[in-house]
């Protein structure tokens, strides 16, 4: 949904016959309040997987997606950015991370990995007052709550930091003092991270059973008095020093569980007695019926002791876990092995065991709730309906394989078990093993443990995990450290409020799409680094000899340097003084809140705020980067042209899939798109996808680009825009095709016309295809499940590929025409050459069908000449055995140390002599490597024990080999031996 479409479009559904107040009635009851009597704006969703914040794995409260605003980094130019007042439902996910619920799902009737958090938002508008006003009334007047059983809580102060004696006053005016509680900083003091925004809150507590005292029960756990809706007050920034600073722009952030109100509403005990849960709980009923399971029991609701075989358990977990998958699904997560995918596969997972062992489900349960899920709430969140046909295929492709995981960990877990069973303390070590290499849940190892009467060491288990985490967040950190040169150049909200203060405009960048030319502008901020002075970083003047090769930041007027943004990295090039004193080289260029940090180094003199410099942006390098990121944006159109749109003759079902942009990196070597698909991609589709983006190099097809009103550019109807994206208004729409992009905006619907590229996008590009000059498809690989890698390269890098593929093309093609017997060290050659290296990953894969057919010409030929080789040798023996008496015949033939040559003319010595009974003992040499085989077969001769023939005939001549009485073959060093094994042989009786 548009976040500017009006909530009132969404009315209120009709009454539900069994209750007054169905889900849909109170989500949408939430937001006509705030809408319609409060002046906020309806603001929907955003995805539960968040694709621009790597410091969360899901979306855990409403507040994720304002971060921008609260940290005063938000992009000026898109429409979050006019948000004073904001009201939702935000899908969120709490099963990994810091807020982790998963392992208490299921036993008790309150915990959740998914819900929906009602909230409103302030954004330096209304504060506390307004905020308590609203929520005491929200509650008592639009869902007529009794207020007799409402609590209110407040921050008591401590030490550090004065109680909120404001929130206090104002509640008094709705609740008597005696249910007007204080509490300390963990329950009433809410922090982002260890320094920003910060602020005490007061949360409101509903007392289930009522005409009572309930205050001693607040803040206890007691699911009877619960806590249903936190106000927080932002209105702090949390020094590094850890003081508290006042900040100019106070906000709020409020948020409420839709379960838990709902439950209120709708006078149920628990969550999961509501309408949002037990439909599910009746499907599942129905599915584990038609699977032939005797006496499946409906859903009771006991816990603990009462809870016979956890089968209520099993029906929280899995009608839990379905939303959990289902939504995080339909928003773009794939179950995987790392990161939010691995949790997805653990909720998968637990659900589907505690089907299996609880309720004895069989395989394939899991995915048929989907449509439910869909059913319950496709109206209010219709991705969930354009999805559904990917979740299900991904749930059942993900249950199926784990009925083999089970399995295999199951295994692994016996033989690891037995080591402690007189300890009785299973060791972290080994549930971490599990955990990564067989994918196995721990809650799984930890239930199968105490089944057996043993302990599992959960914390080492937890310290194993924390130690990952922490060596990643490390290296992340550094990572970004050492883009920057080692100085933390970020700005957040102390810097972009300070520079607000200072009245210094946002940066002007419109010059970032010239493709030539040096530019003047004025410095308005230097900056050193976070936290770097007192002026949280900020300085007025830097000399080169005082800051030597550390990095700095530029802050001006205007610029023509493109900042990182939109997988294309930032410009390079360098600042030089209008009086020539001072340079500076840029190495990156960042944008925070719609101020751009020129980071880079000063080479030499002495910068001042206000000071002229002249801008000169390396356009050499500008003009690969724009190349390729024009060709990333027809890589994109070439995907779902060959993929979806025309797919190969028996790969139809291939339109069934989601194919939507999950990634790209843009740079002056090489483009990089990551997409959804499940599978490689066949050398066909190869070829396919590199012919449609090369026809538009070769047919030099117009790039335009144009400013246009949001509302109006998704109306394109070919238009592709990355999922969970937010674009500023007006957007900057490009377009690669042979149709006017005036026309294509004056018509969006028309599609019968054009069959290009058209884009949301901020980034630079060619203003013509044909100056990308060549385009080849380097590989193609996957990168987690149901995610594929495309790279890619233009211009030089492209005319590189082609020339080296030319050049192994000629290799190849000389190769078809030698000598057999000299063509397999020369496979063994180009196969090393064809797989090392940089060429079309199609024809790459065509060279190596080649490699193949020419490995079977040497395979056919060396069997041929093998059986040539045998003959003649069983041919040079028969002749020797003429003129050697008895039983035995000795002889020489030097064909190599080939053992199948001399197993082949073993198998047919016997042949020929099967009734004769001739044994034969052979000596073969390879005078290269001064190694010779002595290798014998007792044609039948039942009193030559061959192993011990062989064995005698080279004693003391550091022979290795062995056999048995009809057969045996020995390796023996030094070919000077021979005439000595010749004789030893034939003198043996």
């Amino acid at each position: 949904m548009d976040p500017s479409t009006e909530f009132s479009s969404l009315s209120l559904p009709k009454k539900d016959e069994d209750t007054e107040w169905p889900v849909d009635r109170v989500r949408s009851s939430f937001i006509n309040f705030f809408v319609e009597t409060h002046q906020h704006t309806f603001w929907p969703s955003s995805p539960c997987v968040p694709h621009d914040d790597p410091t969360l794995l899901f979306a855990n409260a409403g507040m994720n997606q304002f971060k921008p605003l609260f940290l005063g980094t938000c992009d000026p130019n898109i429409e979050m950015s006019t948000l004073k007042r904001a009201v939702n439902s935000q899908k969120c996910i709490r099963a990994g991370g810091k807020h982790n619920d998963l392992d208490d799902v299921g036993k008790d009737v309150y915990h959740h990995t998914f819900f929906e958090m009602l909230g409103n938002w302030s954004f330096g508008d209304y504060f506390k007052k307004e905020a308590i006003d609203m929520a005491y009334n929200c509650l008592v007047q639009q869902f007529q709550l009794d207020p007799n059983r409402l609590y209110a809580t407040y921050f008591g102060g401590d030490d550090s930091t004065p109680a909120d004696d404001e929130a206090r006053e104002l509640w008094l005016n709705y609740l008597p003092p005696e249910r007007v509680l204080p509490f300390d900083a963990k329950d009433n003091f809410w922090e982002m991270g260890a320094t920003g925004p910060c602020g005490p809150c007061t949360e409101i507590h509903y007392d289930r059973i009522g005409n009572r005292d309930a205050a001693a029960l607040v803040n206890m756990d007691d699911p009877n008095v619960i806590e249903i809706w936190n106000n927080v007050f932002i209105q702090f920034n949390r020094e590094p020093d850890g003081s508290l600073r006042p900040l100019p722009h106070k906000h709020i952030d409020t948020g409420m569980g839709l379960e838990r109100l709902t439950s209120i509403l709708q006078n149920k005990m628990s969550n999961y007695d509501t309408d949002i849960f037990m439909p599910i709980f009746h499907a599942l009923r129905k599915i584990l019926i038609s699977q032939g399971i005797p006496n499946v029991p409906e859903y009771s609701g006991k816990v603990g002791a009462e809870d016979i075989g956890g089968v209520d358990m099993a029906y929280r977990v899995i009608a839990d876990h379905i939303r959990t998958l289902s939504f995080s699904i339909a928003d773009g997560a794939m179950p995987s092995n790392d990161g939010r995918g691995y949790v997805l596969r653990r909720v998968l997972r637990r659900a589907v065991r505690y089907g299996r062992s609880n309720l004895k489900a069989d395989i394939g349960f899991f995915a048929q709730l989907v449509p439910t899920v869909v059913q319950l709430f496709g109206g209010f969140y219709p991705e969930l309906k354009e999805k559904a046909e990917h979740i299900t295929n991904v749930i059942s492709e993900e249950e199926a394989s784990f009925g083999q995981t089970l399995d295999k960990g199951l295994h692994k877990f016996e033989a690891m078990v037995a080591k402690y069973a007189s300890t009785g303390i299973f060791a972290a070590k080994d549930a971490h093993i599990l955990y990564t290499t067989m994918g196995f849940p721990v809650d799984l190892t930890e239930l199968m443990v105490e089944e057996r009467g043993m302990k599992l060491d959960k914390e080492g288990f937890e310290r194993l995990m924390q130690h990952e985490i922490e060596l990643s967040a490390k290296a992340l950190h550094e990572k970004q450290l050492k883009a920057m040169g080692g100085v933390d150049m970020t700005l957040e909200a102390e810097q972009t409020n300070y520079l607000n203060e200072q009245n210094i405009q946002v940066t002007m960048d419109e010059l970032k799409y010239n493709r030539e030319g040096t530019f003047d502008a004025h410095i308005v901020a230097l900056y050193v680094g976070r936290n770097a002075t007192d002026l949280y970083g900020f300085i007025g003047t830097i000399h080169a000899e005082d800051v030597g090769n550390k990095m700095i930041g530029v802050i001006l007027d205007r610029t023509s340097f493109y900042a990182e943004s939109g997988g294309q990295v930032a410009d390079t090039g360098t600042l030089v003084s209008i009086d020539g004193d001072a340079m500076i080289q840029i190495e990156n260029v960042q944008v925070y809140a719609g101020y751009i940090v020129h980071c880079g180094r000063l080479l030499s003199g002495t910068v001042h705020v206000k000071d002229q410099v002249k801008l000169r942006v390396d356009f050499d390098r500008r003009l690969k980067i724009a190349s390729n990121h024009t060709m990333t944006h027809v890589l994109n159109f070439a995907l779902r042209h060959v993929l979806v749109l025309n797919p190969d003759e028996g790969e139809k079902g291939s339109a069934t899939q989601q194919l939507e942009q999950k990634g790209s990196l843009v740079d002056e070597f090489k483009l990089r798109f990551d997409f959804s698909w499940n599978g490689p991609l066949s050398e066909s589709q190869l070829f396919r996808i590199e012919q449609v983006c090369s026809d538009r190099v070769k047919s030099a097809v117009p790039v335009e680009s144009c400013i246009a009103p949001l509302g109006d550019a998704h109306k394109i109807s070919s238009l592709r825009a990355v999922f969970g994206e937010a674009y500023p208004d007006p957007v900057r729409v490009v377009c690669v095709s042979s149709t006017p992009l005036k026309d294509i905006l004056s018509d969006p619907a028309n599609d019968s016309w054009y069959d290009y590229s058209v884009e949301f996008c901020g980034g630079t590009h060619l203003s013509n295809t044909s100056e990308a000059e060549e385009f080849v498809l380097l590989n193609e690989e996957g990168i987690a499940k149901g995610v594929r890698r495309i790279t890619a390269v233009t211009m030089q890098g492209a005319r590189d590929a082609i020339e080296v593929e030319r050049q192994l093309q000629h290799k190849l093609t000389a190769a078809s025409s030698m000598d057999v017997k000299d063509l397999e060290q020369e496979i063994k050659k180009l196969t090393v050459m064809v797989n090392n290296s940089n060429i079309s990953a199609a024809r790459k894969l065509r060279m190596r069908d080649s490699l193949t057919e020419l490995s079977k010409k040497v395979i056919a030929w060396k069997k041929e000449e093998g059986a040539n080789i045998t003959s003649k040798i069983v041919t040079t023996a028969l002749e020797a055995a003429k003129g050697q008496p008895g039983n035995k015949v000795v002889c020489r033939f030097d064909f190599g140390l080939d053992g199948k040559v001399a197993k082949s003319v073993m198998a047919q010595w016997c042949t020929i002599h099967k009734h004769e009974k001739k044994a034969l003992l052979m000596v073969t040499a390879d005078l290269d490597a001064d190694k010779f085989m002595v290798f014998a077969t007792s044609g039948g001769c039942e009193d030559i024990d061959c192993k011990n023939w062989v064995a005698e005939s080279t004693t003391a001549m550091d022979a290795k080999g062995g056999g048995r009485a009809d057969s045996a073959q020995f390796n023996v060093p030094g070919v000077s031996k021979i005439d000595q094994v010749l004789e030893k042989a034939r003198s043996f009786s």
